[in-house]
């Protein structure tokens, strides 16, 4: 089966793959930047994906996320522009972080949520909210393997 190209950025921390999806204008590129940023801080190896396309794929039972050559290492921080990182071209994706509602029935989503981010690949969720301003102790705190040098 050929890859499919899912709206989304993809970031690799130790080993372990986060994939940001959600509408345009979310703030997808900006929370993934953020989390690369605040990792590299603790000594934790990161690494940007893919910022906008994902291409993803199933191999030996994972979910795989890889980029397009033409936009490797690129990412768009909206309203500064685009900006160059250190990038690897694919990595297994392990969780997909999805935009949180501060109110009403959603506001505490399910533990056991999943997404299939495109058909055929579904993957379980975390929620974020947009405008968080530790975004990567929020994702560690509901998923400490994240911060874990082996999985």
């Amino acid at each position: 089966m050929a890859p499919i190209n899912v709206h989304a950025t993809a970031i690799r921390i130790n080993q372990t793959g986060l994939m940001f999806a959600g509408p345009s204008g979310w703030g997808k590129s900006m929370l993934a930047f953020t989390c690369l940023t605040e990792a590299r801080r603790l000594g934790l190896p990161a690494m940007l994906v893919a910022d906008d396309q994902v291409f993803v794929e199933h191999r030996d039972g994972d979910i795989i996320a890889k980029r397009p050559d033409s936009i490797a290492g690129l990412i768009e921080l909206r309203g500064t522009g685009i900006v160059s990182l250190e990038c690897i071209p694919e990595a297994v994706m392990h969780f997909a972080i999805l935009p949180a509602s501060v109110s009403g029935p959603d506001r505490l989503p399910a533990d056991d949520e999943q997404i299939e981010v495109a058909e055929g690949f579904a993957l379980p969720v975390i929620r974020l909210l947009a405008n968080t301003s530790v975004p990567l102790a929020i994702l560690m705190a509901k998923a400490p393997e994240i911060g874990m040098e082996c999985r």
